[in-house]
């Protein structure tokens, strides 16, 4: 199948070729066609796949043979970076006469009042930014012809789910509901479908798995040792373009500072560093000129660098779909990629919840120096000395 065979305005197919893009994913074959009939949707499939064209490419489509006034697609994302990812992706789609505007917090709220003001069919928003300029009377969403709730398992838990709530009132009852994941709690699903008009439910591949093209391993490690592993894997190791991921900012941030003490040129993005960082950190290591960025969940969805070679969980996440999240930052658009997770022993309840969610054993490895058996002969080593 070719994108010409999905019905799709001789406009967005031309941008198609400008872009390479000839042969639909199996995401955006499933998807396109559905979306075009105009019913409500959750689509499930791995991350990397397409999922961003299978719902902006059949709505630009609409808003093109159609031509209303006002806002007509409303993207909602979870994190600033998915959110400019996006972004990026519609302008290359998009036609000059369809104008979108980028709301999250950490931006200037005067500069999106402005675009806002001058007119736009499409906003792409971060829940509480969009709740501000309605509230604030600088957006009019009763026009909306389509709601997408981009990482929809994310924007329907209950850190979200009153924003989203308060989203909905402000939308028109006749509207088009598209919901995309690549993880979708079966709890999550049955609220997806409250919220929906008899949707279609389509999957791509295995929900809540990740990408075939993804390598995974979990060193057992004692907690005190995860910073000596880590070490040894990135300045032994063939790593070349690394994300890792920690609970917490305070621990994403002791770790950067550990890194670059050993001139490892680590990046660091949390919610307490401000927008103008978060955006200089992923262009750097985008670039090449860092090796390694640091985060906490709030980058394991939405960054879309293809060359990232591997993902070290240095803690294991919880809940497990996040997981999934995290590793699906390597592997990505059919390129071949590592995921590696230090499991102490305190996390090894969570490491098996996240092998139930997957339904795949991850294989065990021990490093000869930092395994537990190693760091327990040491200390007893040590002690009968």
């Amino acid at each position: 199948m070719n994108f010409s065979e999905l019905g799709l305005n001789d406009a967005l197919l031309r941008r198609c070729e400008s872009q390479n893009f000839t042969e639909p994913t199996p995401i955006q074959a499933k998807a396109i066609p559905l979306v075009m009939e105009g019913i409500d949707l959750i689509a499930c499939a791995e991350t990397g796949t397409g999922k961003t064209a299978a719902f902006l490419l059949p709505a630009l489509d609409a808003m093109i043979r159609e031509r209303r006034p006002g806002v007509q697609l409303l993207v909602v994302a979870p994190t600033r970076e998915l959110a400019m990812q996006i972004e990026k992706d519609y302008l290359l789609f998009a036609p000059k006469n369809l104008r979108s505007v980028c709301l999250i917090g950490g931006a200037n709220i005067n500069k999106q009042t402005k675009k806002l003001r001058d007119g736009v069919n499409t906003v792409i928003a971060t829940p509480g930014r969009l709740i501000d300029h309605v509230e604030r009377g600088n957006l009019d969403l009763r026009t909306v012809k389509t709601l997408v709730l981009d990482e929809a398992d994310r924007m329907l838990d209950m850190g979200f789910l009153p924003q989203i709530n308060r989203i909905l009132s402000f939308l028109p009852k006749e509207r088009q509901n598209l919901l995309f994941s690549a993880t979708m709690p079966d709890s999550v699903k049955g609220l997806a479908y409250s919220m929906m008009e008899d949707p279609e439910f389509v999957e791509a591949s295995p929900r809540n798995k990740p990408a075939r093209t993804i390598d995974e391993i979990a060193y057992s490690v004692p907690g005190n040792s995860k910073i000596a592993l880590l070490l040894d894997l990135l300045e032994n190791e063939d790593l070349e373009k690394v994300i890792i991921f920690t609970a917490t900012k305070r621990g994403a941030d002791r770790l950067a500072h550990i890194l670059n003490a050993r001139d490892l040129n680590a990046g660091i993005i949390h919610s307490d560093r401000t927008q103008s960082q978060r955006e200089r950190e992923l262009r750097d290591f985008k670039s090449g000129n860092k090796q390694v960025l640091v985060a906490t969940d709030i980058a394991s969805r939405g960054i879309d660098i293809d060359s990232v070679t591997h993902v070290v969980n240095y803690d294991v996440p919880s809940p497990p779909e996040d997981y999934v999240h995290r590793v699906g930052r390597t592997g990505r658009a059919g390129r071949l990629g590592q995921a590696i997770t230090f499991v102490s022993p305190i996390e090894e309840l969570a490491m098996r919840s996240i092998e139930r969610l997957t339904e795949k054993s991850i294989e065990r490895v021990e490093h000869p120096e930092f395994s537990p058996r190693a760091v327990r002969k040491r200390t007893l080593t040590a002690l009968a000395a």
